[in-house]
């Protein structure tokens, strides 16, 4: 018999990296690229490592130090934070699937940090889960699961579109089909499983979205 598909009932998505070109303040507020890159790196490494939350604007500040960045420049990303740019493409995606699903974000940052983000996009979100709010960071699935269970669905009735490689690491624990929105081409990490879907962009969110078996 023929599989039959359905729109899943929530989309959640990470929101920095896959919806927000959070590298551009980053580097802004760095001073360059390479070190925006490198203080960006440390930073993922150690919020990827230290599972439960830790404020996010501590390690923030610890991944400066710890690649040599002057004082200071964690609060200069902090000033720049109301200026997250939005990936082209990102709100036409989002205004496509609004009406036919329930719209979430799940992010590592503060609560505070997280709405300030959240709002650069028009979408009115159902839920905006922040690391600090889940007690925990991604990719420990506790995140995930906090967002599903603040929406009402099973993981079979949900998709989530990721923007870093490591998200993947925590959808596959929790069971949630995942759309690796790759903007900039980043490796996979070797701990992480392929994604479902992976692409430069989300042109082909929605038919992957109408394809997906929840």
């Amino acid at each position: 018999m023929e599989k039959t598909h359905r729109f899943p009932k929530v989309i959640l998505f990470d929101l920095l990296t896959a919806l927000l070109d959070s590298w551009t303040v980053w580097n802004k507020a760095a001073g360059s690229e390479a070190q925006g890159r490198a203080w960006r790196a440390e930073y993922l490494r150690l919020t990827y490592g230290c599972g439960a939350y830790v404020p996010y604007e501590e390690l923030v500040a610890a991944a400066a130090e710890r690649v040599g960045l002057e004082a200071g420049v964690a609060q200069k990303l902090e000033q720049l934070w109301p200026e997250l740019p939005v990936w082209s493409g990102v709100q036409e995606a989002l205004d496509a699937i609004g009406g036919r699903a329930r719209l979430g974000v799940v992010t590592n940052c503060s609560k505070r940090l997280g709405r300030v983000a959240a709002e650069r996009l028009r979408t009115r979100w159902d839920c905006v889960v922040t690391a600090e709010e889940a007690g925990y960071y991604k990719p420990d699935p506790r995140p995930y699961r906090f967002a599903l269970e603040a929406l009402g669905v099973k993981p079979q009735e949900a998709a989530f579109v990721a923007g870093s490689g490591y998200d993947l690491i925590g959808t596959h624990a929790v069971g949630l089909r995942t759309y690796w929105h790759n903007r900039i081409g980043l490796a996979r990490p070797d701990a992480a499983p392929p994604a479902d879907f992976e692409s430069r962009n989300l042109d082909r969110l929605v038919p992957w979205l109408e394809d997906a078996e929840c």
